[in-house]
């Protein structure tokens, strides 16, 4: 039973983190379409391109890839650290392919962890399943508590 108690507990963390997540002002009111999932060591986060993330030459900006990667690693983090928010300390992107239509989606996974400190890996995809950027970070713990006052309920 215990076990079980366990498993409810992670999935209610999962659950509060999401909701943290897309209730920030940055996904109601600019990146509408978010949709993300959270695992233990895992998320994965994804929005419908509209043109108004593009750049001059009709393609997504590089400031959106590096949100969707940067968002899918931190939450792979904060879903294995269940008492304070984790902040970014670095992170370093790769965009291989340009995309201006569809569904992009971001699958990140935490590679390393100690005490304090953290790895992630994430690849953005196109709706093809295409790879299309992927991108490292590294992870510290805050003292910023996981409180409902940040939207953690």
């Amino acid at each position: 039973m215990k076990k079980e108690l366990s498993k409810k507990k992670m999935s209610d963390h999962f659950s509060k983190l999401e909701d943290m997540y897309l209730l920030a002002n940055v996904n109601t009111k600019i990146y509408t379409t978010t949709k993300a999932s959270i695992t233990k060591g895992k998320s994965i986060i994804s929005i419908d391109i509209e043109d108004k993330y593009f750049h001059a030459l009709g393609a997504i900006h590089g400031s959106v890839y590096f949100k969707l990667l940067d968002d899918a690693c931190f939450f792979a983090v904060n879903s294995i650290v269940e008492d304070v928010f984790v902040l970014t300390t670095s992170f370093n992107i790769h965009i291989t392919k340009p995309v201006s239509s569809g569904k992009i989606k971001a699958v990140g996974n935490v590679r390393f962890k100690s005490k304090n400190l953290f790895t992630a890996e994430a690849t953005l995809y196109n709706e093809n399943g295409d790879e299309i950027a992927f991108g490292t970070g590294d992870f510290a713990k805050s003292k910023i508590l996981l409180t409902p006052e940040i939207g953690y309920k």
